[in-house]
């Protein structure tokens, strides 16, 4: 089986609670990639585009993934969305809506926009354990992911 163990992993989601427990079950499913956050749209794009603090491609790696929440603050994650896909130079990077969202209208725009998948976040940490690590076997073992340039 392929294996995408090398490329990192980007969560953007402005809950701390909602990261915490994300990085629990990325733990207990032992998915070797790391994974990083940022916590809006804004802070999203400042890391792919190496911004300010993300300047340095060494310390704010490529993710060869994307992780995103719609509902944040500064910009939101349809707009972040919008952004990378009409980017040429991130467009390639598969972004999964992980989000409390199950509302028709934000799942048909995710996909207008360009999404890979959209998933409803699950309420309680032994689902979401299972989706994570349904997620890690899909996205970083069986897929192949473009290259990360």
């Amino acid at each position: 089986m392929k294996t995408n163990s090398g490329i990192t992993v980007l969560m953007a989601d402005d809950d701390p609670d909602d990261c915490l427990l994300t990085q629990d079950a990325w733990d207990d499913c032992k998915i070797e990639n790391e994974l990083r956050f940022v916590h809006d749209g804004e802070e999203l794009l400042a890391y792919l585009r190496h911004k300010g603090k993300y300047c340095d491609p060494a310390t704010a790696p490529r993710p060869g993934l994307i992780l995103l929440d719609l509902n944040m603050p500064r910009m939101d994650g349809r707009e972040a969305l919008a952004e990378i896909k009409g980017d040429p130079n991130l467009r390639q990077i598969p972004v999964v809506v992980l989000t409390t969202s199950s509302v028709d209208e934000d799942i048909l725009r995710a996909y207008d926009l360009g999404v890979s998948s959209f998933v409803t976040k699950p309420v309680t940490f032994d689902r979401l354990m299972k989706t994570i690590g349904d997620l890690g076997n899909y996205w970083l073992k069986l897929v192949e992911l473009p290259p990360v340039v």
